[in-house]
């Protein structure tokens, strides 16, 4: 059974940093393509980062490029986002999404292309 499940959502101040995790079972993350999602308050869910699993390449989109980095530990079978320099506007609850390989929405950040989902993280940006 397909699982993901995200963690390390928090309250931080502007400027902050924060780690989330999304822990996989049920399938290896060399074969599945990893994405994050967000969703704010009365906002589409958007996409903001992809690991591809075959290779580890990653892509990120413009509202979080070169503030956030997404890895993976294929040995703790669990892919991290890392989040710096964060700001009010990247309030929302995060979600990590798992998509069969060969697929291309998690590159392109298609929400109902993706196959699994976790739960999804609370993170809070604010003084």
């Amino acid at each position: 059974q397909v699982q993901l499940v995200e963690s390390g959502g928090d309250l931080v101040q502007p400027g902050g940093s924060l780690r989330l995790s999304c822990a996989a079972s049920g399938f290896t993350l060399d074969s599945y393509n990893i994405a994050w999602f967000r969703q704010a308050p009365g906002k589409e869910r958007e996409g903001i980062s992809c690991i591809r699993g075959s290779d580890g390449i990653t892509h990120y989109f413009d509202s979080v490029k070169n503030r956030f980095t997404v890895s993976r530990d294929n040995a703790k079978n669990t892919v991290y986002l890392q989040m710096n320099s964060l700001k009010p506007e990247d309030t929302a609850v995060y979600y990590c999404a798992a998509e069969a390989p060969y697929g291309s929405s998690c590159f392109f950040g298609y929400a109902s292309g993706m196959d699994y989902w976790g739960k999804g993280t609370q993170v809070t940006v604010s003084s």
